[in-house]
């Protein structure tokens, strides 16, 4: 259900924004909303994200897809709300972006991306709220991986470290100890009450 809320608020978002950025903007236009820190600069996108690679558009249509496949059929296996958020945001960004693709000009799959968000201070692209998205999801991958956090929402904990000296002999140290017992003498009969007092 997370996974699914996600992908389908971040679909929704994006491709309302796109809507009014279509409607409303010119192409190549620029409106500064916070001076250089944020500005809506409206192009159309052929490659990948960021405006990487242009001229692969058939390329990307079919990965997306196939991402999208994935994700679909993987979801059942998820048993965390965090890896839930991943997998939901990479799916509606991906979704954005391949709606794009699919049904906008120039033609079926090969669909320009449309691009308005720019934020000259943080990285030098132009991107929107599917790239957003997806890089996002791939941050939070990152951490849950690093702190070894499963698909179940579990941990993984370390054995463990053993001595050396006792894993190579696969016995307990109390069991090796050669001091012999109270009632033993040290060739190993058993002892008088006599030899036992003090």
């Amino acid at each position: 259900m997370v996974l699914g809320l996600a992908a389908l608020g971040i679909y929704a978002l994006d491709q309302t924004a796109k809507f009014l950025v279509v409607s409303y903007l010119t192409e190549g236009s620029t409106v500064r909303v916070l001076g250089d820190v944020l500005q809506w600069h409206y192009v159309r996108n052929p490659g990948a994200a960021f405006s990487l690679a242009t001229g692969m558009t058939w390329i990307f249509t079919i990965i997306a897809a196939a991402v999208v496949v994935f994700i679909v059929i993987f979801a059942g296996r998820i048993r965390s709300l965090a890896w839930a958020l991943v997998f939901g945001l990479l799916l509606g960004g991906v979704l954005g972006n391949l709606t794009d693709r699919l049904f906008r000009e120039p033609s079926f799959g090969l669909g320009h991306v449309v691009d308005f968000i720019t934020t000259p201070w943080l990285i030098p692209a132009i991107y929107n709220v599917a790239d957003a998205s997806i890089v996002t999801s791939m941050v939070i991958f990152m951490i849950l991986t690093i702190r070894g956090v499963g698909l179940d929402g579990r941990r993984a904990v370390r054995e463990p470290a053993v001595p050396a000296g006792v894993a190579a002999a696969g016995t307990d140290p109390a069991e090796s100890d050669p001091t012999p017992a109270p009632s033993q003498t040290a060739d190993g009969t058993p002892a008088t009450p006599t030899q036992l007092a003090p």
